[in-house]
């Protein structure tokens, strides 16, 4: 008798294969004359050796659909099992503004007009600026084309970082190792992958390097090829800060820098590297900056005029 055997390397086999085995259940249903056997990450199948081709090209399929979609339910299994090729069974959401496929088959989208031109704008240059104010998805859109580019294989891996400027001389009080102390100058970060990739597989990708979450400072002395890489909250960094981290630029890879020159924490007299940097670098071929504003935060409504609100005191000023 012939045999196959697959292993999950992409996936998370309790995800996958779904509650008490029901996804292996109906694969079996479909298959009715293999012998299919599911263990750890591994499934084996027994049978003919055309039966076990088909067995192996649908699995295939329907691995390529988790990997994107983030979903595998009975409808899907269905489709993918009883359709003539791929494209019968893609739906109409993989196209128009859908960024990337999150957890639970969550469709992550450029709501915005501004959100989708920072979209065509880092398909058109290798480095692009997002500026404006708090909850205009910036670090949010920037993280989901992220996760894009690295599900479509264009990077190796994700790196996100942010000065931790709120941090200063305080750290050391702060209780815990260095990476607690951190942490919660990263959380946006975590929170927007939280919504994109499985708590699993986003552990996995953290522990093997190829999502990397470190402050700036972290940054000195690398270079960053085959990556994605984002600078949040980039009106924190200094002129040095600044330069040292646009010049980590390795080969293969793509710069977001997003930041609210508005909300500037730096200490009185410090000039602001992102604020800089826009002047510096805007003529440069390659680099594309996008600003949004108040039109578009997709937060809580108040928020929206609560940055109207300050804003009609700062023009008083």
């Amino acid at each position: 008798m012939n045999e196959i055997i697959i292993e999950l390397e992409e996936v998370s086999p309790k995800e996958f294969f779904g509650a008490q085995n029901a996804n292996i259940e109906l694969l079996k249903r479909y298959f009715p004359k293999l012998k299919i056997v599911a263990r750890g990450n591994k499934i084996k199948a027994y049978g003919d050796e055309d039966l076990l081709e088909e067995f192996d090209r649908r699995f295939n399929m329907l691995m390529e659909h988790y990997v994107k979609y983030n979903k595998l339910d009975e409808n899907i299994i269905e489709r993918v099992l009883t359709s003539q090729s791929r494209d019968d069974y893609e739906t109409s959401s993989q196209s128009g503004e859908v960024i990337v496929h999150g957890v639970n088959g969550r469709l992550i989208r450029a709501q915005t007009v501004n959100q989708r031109k920072l979209v065509e704008s880092i398909r058109n240059n290798d480095m692009v600026f997002a500026i404006g104010p708090a909850g205009t998805g910036k670090t949010y859109t920037g993280v989901a084309l992220a996760v894009q580019a690295l599900k479509n294989k264009e990077v190796k891996r994700i790196i996100l970082t942010r000065p931790a400027v709120e941090a200063g001389e305080n750290l050391g009080f702060l209780p815990g190792d260095l990476k607690e102390k951190l942490d919660p100058y990263m959380q946006p970060l975590y929170d927007a992958l939280r919504d994109m990739i499985p708590a699993e597989k986003l552990a996995h990708y953290i522990e093997n390097g190829t999502i990397q979450i470190a402050p700036l400072a972290f940054m000195r002395g690398r270079t960053l090829d085959h990556a994605f890489v984002i600078l949040d909250e980039g009106q924190n960094t200094t002129h040095n800060q600044m330069k040292m981290f646009l010049t980590r630029m390795g080969k293969n890879a793509k710069f977001m820098l997003t930041g609210d020159p508005g909300q500037v924490d730096l200490p009185r007299r410090t000039i602001s590297g992102l604020k800089e940097a826009l002047l510096v670098l805007k003529d440069v071929k390659g680099v594309g900056i996008v600003f949004l504003d108040d039109k578009d935060v997709i937060r809580h409504k108040l928020v929206k005029k609560i940055i109207e609100a300050y804003k009609s005191i700062e023009n008083r000023e």
